[in-house]
């Protein structure tokens, strides 16, 4: 079962569909340890291939105070602790932060959608410890990351479904419960869904 077609998808000059600011939901029988039950967040996607954030799995080997002591942030204490989680299994060094457009660095944040912008540098880190960020956030270590065309087989294979974007998911506190509201969301029956991945 591949992406719907009730969902807008954004195209290019030649008609192809991208998924910029999107939703990538497991299917129940994607065997990958790295995206069982995931949900994604789509930062980009284009023919160059796709990036996106893994948005319901903590990185628990990492508290926000440690990341910041790391970075040698200077902040008072306590520091606020919101989670850290496990955006992909692509450069598992770096931090990118998914957070509403109340916050932007005109060189660095990239508006994914009207209202969700990503920043990968210190300075978001900077303030949100100092109580100055966005007011939502998700803060996630590595990346997902397809070739080109790699992400579009995934999905005729029955890898993912597809779905627009919902931020109170995105920022939804209780992790666990995301993929069940993003299949929720689109008014599936999970048990309907088929397990078996690359057979239609």
């Amino acid at each position: 079962m591949g992406s719907s077609s009730q969902f807008t998808q954004p195209s290019d000059d030649n008609g192809r569909d991208y998924l910029d600011g999107q939703l990538l939901i497991a299917m129940p029988g994607l065997a990958d340890p790295n995206f069982e039950h995931a949900v994604i967040y789509l930062c980009a996607h284009s023919e160059q291939g796709a990036v996106g954030l893994i948005i319901n799995r903590r990185a628990n080997m990492l508290t926000f105070e440690e990341l910041i002591d790391q970075l040698d942030i200077k902040a008072p204490r306590p520091l606020p602790s919101p989670p850290i989680f496990f955006g992909g299994p692509v450069e598992t060094d770096r931090g990118f932060v998914l957070h509403s457009t109340d916050y932007a660095s005109e060189d660095s944040t990239l508006r994914t959608s009207p209202t969700i912008g990503l920043t990968a540098t210190r300075d978001i880190l900077r303030a949100m410890a100092l109580g100055d960020g966005p007011e939502k956030t998700l803060l996630a270590i590595g990346y997902a990351g397809w070739a080109p065309g790699q992400l579009e087989t995934e999905i005729q294979a029955n890898g993912w479904l597809t779905s627009e974007a919902d931020e109170s998911i995105i920022f939804d506190p209780f992790d666990e419960r995301k993929w069940d509201r993003a299949i929720a969301k689109l008014g599936i029956d999970v048990s309907l869904l088929s397990s078996d991945f690359g057979h239609a």
